[in-house]
């Protein structure tokens, strides 16, 4: 490592803040709370060293690369390079994407991680990490994903069931897609894909499912054709908007 690279490494970085505010919270919550605290930060950190380079400017994309790249003790990881500013910008691809779509968790693993955000938001905020107003809107998504992430695991779950069921009907043009929820009525759902933009529906589904679905939430799967209806015949995540 280069004496101009050392130089660039964070002070703090991303894992001794995070560090920190563990440290914090250890003392006020009951052993069985701080657990999912310890949990929550750990797949933070997995979601960071896996994703956050993506958003990287030039120059720090460079340097992750060298570090990243390096052999043996000069090996860095992104949570090891980079400080807590980078945090915040990162909590969307943490909470709708990777909490959905890398982890397999229950629902109180999936609740803390919005809690733990929204917690973790306002004490960035505290120690001067980030802006006031940043951290704010942060805890504010926080709170929701707190409130989403269980219903939304739920629904996927039952959209699953279902679509395994309706697969057998179908008979002609399928397609797979990332679909968002454009239309919600009693028993009834509306799907827009994302790639051509085709709204499909009404796409028959039982009431327990259609009281569990979202305007602008996203489902990614397979829609097919059964005559003249479409069928929801591949359901894989539900992502809360």
């Amino acid at each position: 490592m280069t004496g101009k690279d050392a130089a660039r490494i964070a002070k703090p970085a991303i894992d001794e803040v995070l560090d920190r505010f563990l440290a914090d919270q250890r003392g006020r919550l009951a052993a069985r709370t701080f657990v999912h605290y310890e949990q929550a930060i750990a797949l933070l950190k997995d979601c960071l060293n896996g994703y956050g380079y993506q958003w990287l400017d030039k120059p720090d994309a460079a340097l992750f690369d060298r570090l990243y790249n390096a052999k043996g003790a000069e090996h860095r990881e992104f949570c090891q390079i980079f400080g807590p500013e980078h945090i915040l910008p990162n909590l969307g691809e943490f909470l709708d994407y990777f909490m959905v779509r890398k982890v397999i968790a229950g629902k109180d693993t999936l609740r803390a991680a919005g809690t733990v955000t929204k917690k973790l938001a306002r004490w960035l905020a505290e120690k001067g990490h980030v802006g006031a107003e940043d951290a704010e809107d942060a805890a504010q998504r926080g709170g929701k994903a707190a409130r989403d992430l269980p219903k939304a695991d739920e629904l996927a779950a039952l959209l699953h069931e279902f679509a395994e069921s309706q697969r057998r009907h179908a008979e002609g043009e399928e397609i797979e897609d990332h679909f968002t929820l454009t239309r919600v009525g009693p028993g009834k759902l509306w799907l827009e894909g994302m790639m051509d933009r085709r709204e499909l529906g009404p796409i028959l589904v039982p009431r327990a499912i259609s009281t569990r679905c979202k305007v602008g939430w996203k489902i990614s799967g397979v829609a097919g054709r059964a005559g003249r209806r479409w069928k929801l015949i591949e359901a894989w995540n539900v992502y809360p908007g």
